[in-house]
């Protein structure tokens, strides 16, 4: 089960254990408040029972004056208590009382066996929500399993073409090197590729296991490599020797979607910095590109701002920080570069 389908079938269950609980709950109160009525009235006919012979082993009897109305069932601090009147008696009644203890003693018998039953009843809620939220999600799961498939087979079918224009494309530029329509070509066949790798990582949900590694060397490797592809940008490395443990091909999926956004829309002679606060337990992959318009919707799926790509790399990018416990913030301001600031104070190596 994937985070979409864990999310959807956590939702399902808390939706119908609350409702059904909540509803249970409400008729068990209503139970208990006819249980104690009931309680008070089997209590108040034995009291008068006990007017008739006296045996009062249950009560606590005595003749008093008083003002207050006879056959009526009473209550204060030191339990249940009622009037009755005393055949050739004017002035005196006859006072029963129901002490608290006791009566505490027999409302606790009623609750109790509520509450077991009360506790049994949940219990199979808990279960009928867990089995009810697995059946309703059986389709939804289904239809994800066909349109993955469905996906993952368009994507192995787009390697046979591409393979074909990169081929046909390199073997044309030896015939005519320098060729503007060669380069949008190619642009172009790079753009398919990475909507190829972003949409292959989107259907993975895949992070692996977690390792220990330095930070610094996976960051050289790829720093060295967008060296050589673009040798008109200026790329620089700043405090990374620091130890995580985390998962790394996700994380790497992570920078190497960032620095290929820093390469894209980088300007001429343009540079990338990637620095780690060790204060701050931030690592910052700064540019000097194009800008943002709105940094605050470039997380959004299909979100974009310029004519390549279709806009889910980001979305990608705040997926992962999201399983791998990252806070990602954007600073961006048009024509002067773009900030992004990934929090990784979770995933800092610690000696056990």
């Amino acid at each position: 089960m994937n985070r979409v389908e864990f999310e959807s079938y956590s939702k399902t269950f808390i939706l119908f254990f609350l409702s059904m609980s909540s509803l249970i709950t409400a008729i068990f109160y209503i139970n208990l408040s006819k249980e104690e009525h009931s309680l008070n009235e089997s209590i108040y006919i034995q009291m008068r029972i006990c007017t008739f012979d006296l045996k009062c082993d249950k009560f606590q009897i005595n003749f008093v004056k008083t003002d207050k109305d006879i056959y009526i069932l009473h209550e204060n601090k030191k339990g249940l208590y009622a009037y009755f009147p005393v055949l050739g008696a004017k002035e005196n009644v006859l006072e029963v009382y129901f002490l608290q203890k006791d009566y505490i003693e027999a409302l606790w018998k009623i609750k109790k066996q509520l509450l077991i039953e009360y506790i049994f009843i949940m219990i199979i809620v808990l279960l009928l929500a867990a089995g009810f939220s697995f059946f309703s999600l059986a389709p939804l799961r289904k239809s994800l399993h066909l349109t993955q498939e469905f996906v993952k087979d368009i994507l192995h079918d787009f390697n046979t073409p591409l393979s074909t224009l990169r081929l046909n494309t390199s073997m044309l530029k030896r015939d005519v090197p320098s060729n503007d329509k060669l380069e949008r070509i190619e642009k172009s066949v790079a753009s398919v590729l990475d909507l190829q790798s972003h949409l292959r990582s989107y259907l993975s949900n895949d992070t692996g296991e977690k390792e220990h590694f330095n930070l610094f060397e996976p960051l050289q490797e790829t720093l060295c490599l967008l060296e050589k592809n673009h040798p008109r940008l200026f790329f620089s490395l700043s405090g990374l020797d620091t130890e995580l443990f985390t998962h790394k091909d996700a994380f790497m999926r992570i920078i190497n979607n960032l620095l290929s956004n820093a390469v894209k829309y980088n300007k001429q002679q343009g540079s990338i910095h990637v620095i780690y606060h060790k204060q701050k337990k931030v690592l910052e992959i700064k540019d000097t590109g194009k800008g943002i318009k709105e940094p605050s919707k470039v997380f959004e799926r299909f979100y974009k701002e310029q004519d390549r790509g279709i806009g889910i790399g980001l979305n990608i990018v705040k997926k992962l920080c999201e399983e791998l416990n990252i806070k990602i913030t954007v600073n961006s301001k048009l024509n002067e570069g773009t900030s992004f600031n990934l929090n990784i104070q979770k995933l800092l190596y610690t000696k056990v």
